[in-house]
């Protein structure tokens, strides 16, 4: 329901290649870690977003949205569902173009309001699962 194939692809080959990952940190156990550096494989660039804003796959962090000093497209939410509502308002303000919440993050609301602002938005998928699937 949150997550037709249209959209997705749209996202992932049409809205722009700049996207900024909420959560990524150089935690190699994390699932952000591995996601980013698929994406990065598939032509992305990768914006590490997270408190300690440490450069992660040669890119580097910030932390916070509005700190990033250039306009993202997308916004991948690797947050918990109690907070990636904020983040996916914070995306809005920021001007991206999408949200994309990985798989377990839900807020139903985030997403009626990230769409009603007219962003395309995805919610409980994996773009490192969905874009090579694009064939």
């Amino acid at each position: 329901m949150y997550a037709d194939q249209a959209t997705i692809r749209k996202i992932l080959t049409e809205t722009g290649d700049t996207w900024a990952v909420v959560g990524l940190s150089n935690n190699q156990e994390r699932a952000a870690y591995g996601v980013a550096r698929v994406l990065q494989q598939f032509g992305k660039r990768v914006v590490p977003v997270h408190p300690k804003a440490e450069t992660v796959h040669g890119e580097q962090g910030y932390p916070s949205l509005d700190a990033i000093p250039f306009d993202v497209d997308v916004v991948d939410v690797f947050v918990n569902s109690d907070l990636a509502g904020a983040v996916a308002d914070e995306a809005v303000a920021k001007g991206a173009k999408a949200v994309w919440f990985q798989l377990g993050v839900i807020d139903e609301a985030a997403y009626e309001r990230t769409r009603a602002a007219g962003l395309e938005m995805v919610m409980n998928r994996c773009p490192a699962i969905e874009i090579p699937a694009l064939g």
